[in-house]
């Protein structure tokens, strides 16, 4: 494979530029990095700033599938980095944007994955147990690519008994096969590749055409308000 003078592998120079959705130059996502990064010092690697990066985006917006927007600009990284919470899709759209942002390759990635740990209430909308176009980000540190999913936030992992996802800067911190009682949790099916930017009208079309139900369910969250519908993914973890 072909690298360049700064031993940075061909195919990952693209990904170090802003795109549309991937906003690594917009001043929110600058002011939610240098928030994540605050505590590092000036002289902190790459590899630092990716762990920490990947930590806060993982932390500091929870994972909740219920915050399904239904409108591409809803995916802007502009938009996200303010979000309490947040789903798979947009959660690595802003860490490839920070990551972009502090001068890390960084590409968005798409896999379609069974989840054997869903709540009830979760597949009785989406009438399955495959999640499309779940995301995840492949970054490149000195060179080598890593792939990191930061979708499930600590507090959620301890509730649902899931091995939680650590980014140690040496390792692919994708979801585990297995729980923590070894009963399987997570399997990917189909890996739909890279993406300089996230294609939001496919995937959206995909959604609708998949998963009706839930479109509809959050047709009426956004008019009206679902908060506690779920207690599995609501903030306290109570109904």
């Amino acid at each position: 494979m072909a690298q360049s003078k700064d031993d940075l592998p061909a195919e990952a120079e693209r990904y170090v530029m802003p795109s549309h959705f991937v906003e690594s130059d917009s001043l929110e996502v600058q002011s939610f990095v240098s928030s994540a990064l605050r505590e590092l010092p000036a002289e902190a690697s790459s590899r630092d700033k990716a762990i920490r990066l990947f930590e806060a985006v993982r932390d500091d917006i929870r994972y909740d599938p219920y915050c399904f927007a239904l409108d591409e600009e809803s995916y802007r990284a502009s938009r996200i980095a303010g979000a309490e919470a947040a789903f798979c899709v947009p959660k690595a759209i802003l860490l490839a944007a920070c990551l972009r942002a502090v001068g890390i390759p960084a590409a968005l990635g798409f896999a379609d994955v069974r989840n054997h740990l869903n709540t009830p209430k979760l597949q009785e909308l989406m009438g399955t147990d495959l999640f499309i176009y779940h995301g995840y980000v492949q970054l490149w540190l000195e060179g080598k690519p890593y792939k990191v999913t930061p979708a499930f936030n600590m507090e959620l992992c301890e509730r649902f008994g899931v091995k939680p996802l650590v980014f140690d800067g040496y390792h692919d911190a994708l979801f585990h096969e297995f729980d923590e009682q070894d009963h399987r949790h997570m399997e990917y099916v189909n890996d739909r590749g890279l993406y300089f930017d996230a294609p939001m009208e496919e995937f959206l079309v995909a959604f609708k055409k998949t998963y009706p139900k839930l479109e509809e369910f959050n047709r009426v969250r956004i008019s009206k308000d679902s908060s506690g519908y779920d207690s599995g993914f609501s903030k306290e973890g109570t109904s």
